[in-house]
């Protein structure tokens, strides 16, 4: 019996057990429950009773809104009252829903006894030394119940930094909410808890199972069944037709092969969507409406769309000879332009203050300012959804201006002050459609990202995303926080997008990045014979840039296009609300799109699924007329940069000087033959500007000093910290930088005999394809980055200081860019996480780590080094 007949045996197995099982009708009040459930949570609950009969691990997949929580705690409260499981129970979830799980336990399951182990390092502690006092009280007794809790619950990230604690409890069952944290089978989190700690029944929760990437799917599955899913490399050569799906394959097998995902998913996973239940009449929520309104540029937007593109109009030229990188910076900050001019430093008027210019110099918020007045008027309660941290910020600036009053919750917002803000939003709760408290919000302004995930925030009725995330998934996250169960009025969806910019491409697109779902676990769409794009990065992005002949380059030049017509704008903002009570006469769910067009003709433009593809000719017709109407025009390129305002004469004095120094220098070590490899900083244009969410921050085990074991086919850097004392250290990083390649010593002492060695300098060393190294012609390019990140003085009782982060923040600003410039990803150890060191600093670590992959797009890997025993 071969891996894919052994997978479709077992899943049978539980498959035929279910169609033999004769439920007994579940009483709430029984096991301990006080909510009323519905039909599918009693459906679920029962469904999650006969696995753990079967001894089978299984994942909760239903749509978020849908009440997966109460389902978990309905079913540890029957393995309590039941007496098949006296506990303990381990609760992992992320930090802003710890609240509501504590809610709910303690509003629907009042017998569970929750301990939240969260808080600060001291405050942990004094957790850690109650729980020890309380069962030395107590002799040890067999079920385990001398514990005084239940239920701990707990983060992801306690869970790594206490793990020596909570790994010693044997766990009876364990639930990972928001398990999409799991889909990378490298991380720590993923290692650490199937490898340390004890916990054999577990369930997974997530409302987002899989998307496109047959990796994910066996990380999970394999969490919940080791011994069943095997090896990773088995999965994939099993099904590896199944989730290639650009490429003519033999269709029966293809459709053989998502035949029998779909039975190991329907086995393993249960999965309830919003309206199939609500077609079964088996849910009742408030209909759904989505519009898409598409916003025009106006003046100054065009003049700095049409500078950016007019800037990277080589690189537009030779589109197939640069890279994925260069084309997604281009995307990043045309998208910029389409959200808001001042996204980029030197736009804004001087001297900075708020006025209207901050609402009339985007389109967008033009649109979002008429929206709000009659939200506002209506008594509606908004979630405000942005991508971008610096768009909240000037988001916050406009609704300071208009006086609105709002709560704020992004990545930098601290645990307690998200805590308060999503109380102080949902608290006010049943004032829907009545006069404004004053205190009340009546915005809750968030980041997609941090916002998207987990939280229940049913007080609003209408969901407007500013900006829309590269993964469509995300925004379909965001969205079900307002509609949900608990949900009273009918929600209204409304999505800002620029008219003939990048961002309706983006948009068009979407859809087509949820192939593999909808053919895994959707309504029976294998019959798609594979057609259609996988979603792979680089494909998209091409076909985004080729999208970019939307934009038509006759405006370039045209003074009257430049002037927006108000009123048809108030009449589509007004279309736009009314809609919402249009739909619900009609009582479904629905997508419209409206414009200016639409709205001048008097008709409702129904969504339509829409795609220019990869049509490289059209690009390259309107590259050419671009380019003509580019040199036809006089207006210049706008600098897009940061300006600093210093007196002429004294900033010549200085540049002079500076000049002048630089080049004494440079001449000194000509003569000597001395090339330094210290790295400029950055552009200030893109530092800290060019914001997204396509970078990535990764935690792996291994050696950093080889990263071709996570990274095998693509450019890295290592990066490592030293002193600025030109002396070569040994042990740990030093000596394996210095195995890797003489070059890397030799090249840090040379750069402080010539003075190049200064606090805040990074020294990039590419070590293949040196002298000392001979590599192969196909070997991707490295380098080792040396960060001087510490200061040393003989005469100091300890002569090596601290890290600065100021200077490490400096040296991170330059690898980052450099990673982009070369395609490359980041390999580097924890740095600040010493056993003998405050461990606080790690955290301000991570920040810039994640802060710096952001701006420039790039991939870090932070490194968990295993010791041997």
């Amino acid at each position: 019996m071969n891996f894919e007949q052994r997978l479709m045996a077992a899943a049978t197995i539980i498959i035929d057990a279910d169609v033999r099982a004769s439920d007994c009708p579940i009483n709430a009040t029984e096991i301990g429950v006080t909510a009323t459930l519905k039909p599918h949570q009693v459906e679920g609950l029962s469904w999650l009773i006969r696995r753990y009969l079967l001894g089978v691990n299984v994942i909760l997949g239903d749509e978020m809104g849908l009440g997966k929580t109460l389902q978990a705690i309905s079913f540890l409260s029957y393995l309590k009252v039941h007496r098949m499981s006296h506990g303990p129970f381990l609760v992992l979830c992320p930090l802003s829903v710890t609240d509501g799980w504590v809610s709910e336990m303690a509003k629907f399951t009042p017998k569970l006894k929750v301990l939240r182990y969260v808080g600060d390092k001291e405050h942990r502690r004094n957790l850690r030394k109650a729980l020890y006092e309380h069962v030395k009280e107590h002799p040890s007794s067999t079920d385990g119940s001398f514990l005084p809790f239940d239920v701990l619950l707990t983060t992801y990230d306690i869970a790594l930094m206490d793990q020596d604690f909570l790994s010693q409890i044997p766990w009876h069952y364990a639930i990972i909410d928001e398990a999409q944290r799991l889909k990378n089978p490298s991380s720590v989190l993923y290692n650490i808890l199937k490898e340390h700690f004890l916990m054999p029944r577990r369930l997974l929760m997530t409302g987002t199972p899989i998307q496109n990437n047959l990796t994910e799917l066996w990380a999970l599955l394999h969490f919940c069944m080791p011994s069943m899913f095997g090896k990773h490399e088995q999965f994939l050569s099993t099904f590896k037709e199944a989730g290639d799906l650009t490429s003519d394959l033999d269709a029966a097998k293809v459709k053989g092969q998502l035949k029998t995902l779909k039975c190991i998913m329907k086995a393993l996973m249960l999965r309830r969507t919003k309206s199939k239940l609500i077609e079964g009449g088996n849910l009742v929520l408030p209909p759904l409406t989505e519009i898409t309104v598409m916003a025009p540029l106006v003046s100054l937007q065009k003049s700095v769309y049409t500078s950016i593109l007019r800037k990277e109009l080589p690189k537009l030229l030779a589109l197939s000879s640069f890279n994925n990188q260069s084309l997604q910076n281009i995307v990043i900050q045309l998208r910029k332009a389409c959200s808001h001019p001042y996204l980029f430093p030197g736009i804004e008027p001087e001297p900075f203050e708020e006025g209207e210019h901050l609402v009339q110099a985007s389109g967008k918020l033009i649109i979002l300012d008429k929206l709000l007045q009659k939200l506002h008027d209506f008594g509606h309660r908004v979630l405000l959804f942005a991508q971008m941290t610096h768009t909240l910020d000037i988001l916050q600036d406009f609704l300071e201006l208009r006086k609105y009053s709002y709560e704020r919750l992004d990545g930098s917002v601290r645990a307690e002050e998200r805590f308060a803000a999503i109380r102080s939003f949902s608290g006010q709760l049943g004032k829907m459609n009545s006069e404004f408290d004053e205190n009340s919000a009546f915005v809750f302004l968030i980041s997609t990202r941090a916002g998207g995930v987990g939280l229940n925030l049913v007080a609003a009725d209408t969901v407007i995303f500013y900006e829309q995330d590269w993964n469509p998934q995300v925004d379909k996250q965001a969205l079900q926080r307002a509609h949900r169960i608990g949900q009273m009025n009918h929600v209204l969806s409304i999505n800002l997008v620029t008219r003939h910019t990048v961002e309706e491409v983006i948009m068009r697109r979407a859809e087509r990045k949820l192939l593999l779902s909808h053919n895994v676990i959707g309504d029976d769409t294998v019959e798609q014979n594979g057609k259609g794009t996988s979603g792979v990065e680089t494909i998209d992005l091409k076909s985004i840039i080729f999208g970019l002949h939307m934009f038509d380059p006759s405006e370039i030049s045209t003074e009257k296009s430049d002037e927006l017509n108000m009123p048809e704008l108030n009449a589509m903002t007004a279309k736009v609300i009314a809609m919402r009570d249009d739909q619900r006469l009609g009582g479904t769910d629905s997508k419209y799109e409206v414009n200016q067009i639409d709205v001048i003709s008097g008709g409702n433009s129904a969504f339509v699924d829409y795609d220019h593809g990869l049509d490289e000719e059209m690009y390259q017709s309107w590259v050419r007329k671009f380019k003509e109407a580019s040199q036809s025009s006089g207006n210049q390129v706008l600098d897009l940069g940061h300006r600093r305002n210093l007196p002429e004469d004294k900033h010549l004095k200085l540049e002079a000087a500076r000049k002048k120094a630089e080049e004494k220098k440079l001449f000194k070590w000509e003569s000597l033959g001395y090339h330094s490899l210290s790295v400029k900083d950055p552009d200030p244009a893109v530092d800290g500007d060019v914001l997204s969410d396509s970078g990535s921050l990764h935690f792996v085990f291994g050696d950093c000093t080889d990263p071709a074991k996570v990274c095998p086919s693509e450019p890295t850097i290592i990066f490592s910290c030293a002193d600025n004392s030109g002396n070569w250290g040994h042990g740990g990083m030093f000596d394996a930088l210095a195995k890797l390649s003489t070059s890397i010593p030799d090249a840090y002492q040379r750069a402080s005999e010539f003075g190049d060695l200064h606090l805040g300098d990074l020294h990039l060393i590419r070590i293949n394809g040196d002298s000392d190294r001979q590599s192969l012609e196909d070997d991707p390019p490295r380098w080792v980055a040396l960060a001087v990140v510490q200061s040393y003085n003989p005469r100091r009782k300890v002569p090596r200081s601290n890290i600065s982060i100021l200077d490490l923040e400096r040296c991170l600003s330059k690898v980052s860019f450099a990673a982009a410039k070369n395609s490359a990803s980041i390999h580097m150890p924890r740095i600040g996480y010493q056993d003998e060191s405050d461990r606080s600093q790690w955290y301000t670590v991570e920040r810039l780590l994640r802060k710096y992959a952001s701006i420039y797009s790039t991939k870090i890997y932070v490194y968990y080094y295993r010791r041997s025993s």
